[in-house]
């Protein structure tokens, strides 16, 4: 695999290569001084081009970047819409197993681009000096904000709701369908309010990353395995228990919450579990 200043020498010399190219940003967790670098990353480049057409009748251009094992261009594709509207991205896993996220857009688009930006954004090269203000990466944008009282009333109310589906799936023996409720609809806010205890043990000082996936850094080692324990779906039974976990990690954490911030924990709770109960015996 290519080292990290080969990677970026490549994006440059591309850069300097096209008169088309007048702008060239690195994007994501390379800019994040908060991720330890490893040798999985991406290289997310953005290219702003004068010529958008110039680069899209053909792809031979990206065989500058070496040879690659896949190559897919998610706006071009029918099964999945594209989302960039007049940009243009190619995602590719190069032989050696470096992986690249190219970007062209116009370069009309620039004020766009940074008005839409995340903050984790650097910009390598600018021909024509039109970013006139410092740019400095910052993942500030992801940091973990404090529930308002109404953001805290409303987890609570999703999480409960949401309960019911997994339950009546379970109770039907519908496992597909408990599953999805579970992973797409329920555990979400318990993850939420997971969150927002490290946010509030860290006066909200920090990002947890994407899909939460430092979490286990700022939680005790008993919550992360019995948060762990609940992805074990192989069955109606396992599913039962993970529901219930759900339900006592949530309960715990959200008490925590709202004795911190005054804020009154709902009677969702009070309600909602004999209702889950009584599904339960129903199914038995």
């Amino acid at each position: 695999m290519r080292s990290r200043q080969e990677m970026m020498d490549l994006g440059m010399q591309f850069a300097h290569s096209y008169e088309q190219i007048r702008l060239f940003t690195l994007e994501g967790s390379l800019t994040n001084v908060n991720i330890p670098p490893d040798e999985f990353q991406d290289y997310d480049f953005s290219y702003f081009v004068t010529d958008m057409e110039h680069f899209k009748r053909s792809d031979e251009w990206i065989d500058f970047f070496g040879p690659r094992m896949i190559l897919q261009k998610p706006e071009d594709m029918e099964l999945f819409p594209a989302e960039l509207g007049n940009w243009f991205s190619y995602l590719m896993i190069f032989e050696d197993g470096t992986k690249i996220d190219l970007t062209l857009i116009p370069l009309g688009e620039v004020g766009d681009y940074f008005e839409q930006s995340d903050g984790l954004v650097e910009v390598l090269l600018d021909k024509d000096n039109r970013i006139k203000q410092p740019v400095v990466a910052s993942d500030r944008q992801y940091y973990i904000r404090k529930p308002s009282a109404r953001s805290f009333d409303d987890c609570c109310n999703e999480f409960w709701m949401s309960a019911t589906y997994v339950a009546k799936g379970l109770a039907r023996q519908e496992i597909l369908f408990a599953i999805d409720m579970m992973n797409n609809v329920f555990r979400p806010n318990l993850l939420t309010m997971l969150r927002w205890k490290v946010g509030m043990d860290t006066e909200y000082t920090l990002s947890i990353g994407k899909s939460d996936k430092f979490l286990q850094q700022y939680v005790t080692r008993e919550i992360w395995e019995r948060l762990l324990s609940t992805y074990n779906m192989v069955s109606i039974p396992s599913m039962w228990a993970a529901l219930d976990t759900c339900v006592a990690l949530f309960r715990e954490t959200a008490h925590q919450i709202a004795k911190q911030y005054q804020y009154s924990y709902p009677a969702y709770d009070a309600k909602i579990s004999p209702y889950i109960d009584h599904i339960r015996k129903k199914s038995n």
